[in-house]
């Protein structure tokens, strides 16, 4: 995949091509339909299929009080786009002043001018330029415009704001459902209280760098992926009470891991399935034998992709 942040180094040599935009915040099974129909007009008229993006959720400059926690980041969006076999992608830095370019300008500068769009492929609540002028009824009298309806499992429209809500709820099992994929989260391993070692179950504790969701505290089963490779994980989050903890936080076990301390190093955790609720123990015997409950539990995690 060609990756651009801005259009500004683009110099498209090819005379035509079909265009997709959108936040495609965690990259859903809605996004993925948008996506795979963009791919397949463009492959039937033998075209390079551009996506467009942004590098931040626009509520982030319209709206920040309102803006939600994302479900992606965008280096998980990007794998995504790249595993449905997305050709360009070009990523905008959304400001204030993208904020304020109409719906023409937009079409005419950067879709057209920049990209050599000829065809659009936007989902059915789909609306660019400042004050979303430009929805598809609009792009329809100016580009050939295709429009993907909304899609459905068990008869509910598939959105970000489900997935977010079902990650929030700790019901990773449907997040995964709405995705096409397990949940994941990214981060870097610092250091801890190293109380696992005690325990005999050292974990990796992980710090976000972003304001991505979080599963419910609880306990989950899961895969880390690392730079060496993935592991079967054992994933805590929460504030530690039978350890007297007050701070949240996120730490996961690695089943069978060989190699040395993963600290500064970054890693992926894909939530495949919750265990249980946070709990608070009599002492620490009972802790122990309630973490070996939960390791083999997460032993038996199928180790899969974590992309489309």
């Amino acid at each position: 995949m060609l990756l651009h942040f801005g259009t500004d180094l683009v110099t498209a040599e090819w005379s035509a091509a079909d265009a997709c935009v959108g936040t495609f915040d965690g990259v859903h099974l809605g996004h993925q339909e948008v996506i795979r129909t963009a791919l397949a007009r463009a492959k039937s008229a033998e075209r390079p299929c551009v996506l467009v993006t942004f590098d931040r959720h626009p509520a982030a400059v319209l709206a920040p009080d309102k803006k939600p926690p994302s479900v992606g980041t965008l280096e998980q969006n990007l794998a995504v786009f790249r595993s449905l076999g997305v050709a360009v992608c070009v990523v905008l830095h959304f400001d204030q002043d993208l904020a304020n370019v109409s719906a023409q300008s937009f079409l005419d500068e950067i879709l057209i001018g920049r990209l050599h769009a000829v065809e659009l492929v936007v989902g059915h609540d789909f609306a660019m330029g400042k004050g979303r002028v430009g929805d598809p009824a609009w792009l329809a009298q100016r580009i050939a415009t295709t429009v993907v309806p909304p899609f459905e499992l068990d008869g509910r429209r598939v959105s970000s704001t489900e997935v977010r809500n079902s990650v929030g709820a700790g019901d990773v099992e449907n997040a995964a459902r709405l995705l096409g994929r397990a949940f994941a989260v990214q981060g870097v391993v610092v250091p801890g209280q190293k109380l696992g070692r005690e325990l005999g179950f050292p974990t990796a504790n992980i710090a976000k760098s972003t304001e991505q969701v979080t599963p419910a505290d609880g306990v989950y089963a899961g895969i880390c992926r690392t730079p060496h490779g993935a592991f079967r994980a054992a994933i805590s989050l929460g504030v530690r009470p039978a350890v007297k903890g007050t701070t949240r936080t996120l730490e996961a076990y690695l089943l069978d891991y060989p190699g040395e301390p993963l600290y500064g190093q970054a890693v992926e955790l894909a939530f495949c399935e919750r265990i249980r609720d946070e709990q608070d123990f009599a002492d620490l015997a009972s802790l122990k034998e309630q973490i070996a409950k939960d390791v083999e539990r997460a032993a038996n995690v199928p180790i899969q992709e974590t992309t489309a």
